[in-house]
């Protein structure tokens, strides 16, 4: 069961942060420490949990301002959204955009750094678990637990939207 009044405000607020924090920190650990570096819609799909984790922090700075938390919370959906669609080109249910990006480490030569960048393809999965690509756990991850905000704040006491 759900909390309500203020203890329901405050887990959608923590919620609202820990979700594209812990999201994005997986990210950057995957190309980072495991070299699974993001294609042009892996890109998109972080851009709204940027957008979420700034509104969350702001919201939480300003307790008055829950219309904040709700702008996060849309922006967690929104990201897992993209990634149902980035899932969906990677599984071949539907055909996505040609467009590919590279990691590009420039050091003596940036021309060779360019020319020698690893290509990452939007419609290949670099890593799956139980069948289940990045995107797909993005998807996954993002939709409830946006839905599960959006509860908690309607549970809440009342701040002003």
């Amino acid at each position: 069961m759900l909390p309500s009044g203020a203890a329901a405000d405050r887990a959608g607020r923590a919620l609202a942060f820990a979700v594209p924090v812990a999201l994005l920190g997986g990210a950057y650990v995957g190309q980072y420490v495991f070299h699974l570096y993001p294609c042009e819609m892996c890109w998109w799909q972080r851009y709204p949990h940027f957008a979420a984790l700034g509104l969350a922090v702001l919201g939480l700075l300003r307790p008055s301002a829950k219309g904040l938390i709700w702008l996060a919370a849309l922006a967690i959906m929104v990201g897992g959204l993209l990634g149902l669609y980035h899932a969906g080109v990677e599984y071949g249910w539907w055909e996505g955009f040609t467009a590919c990006t590279s990691e590009i480490k420039l050091g003596d030569d940036p021309l060779d750094a360019i020319m020698n960048a690893p290509m990452i393809r939007c419609d290949q999965v670099q890593w799956s678990l139980f069948g289940i690509s990045l995107a797909g756990f993005n998807f996954l991850i993002s939709v409830p637990a946006a839905l599960l905000i959006i509860a908690l704040l309607r549970r809440g006491d009342g701040v002003k939207r």
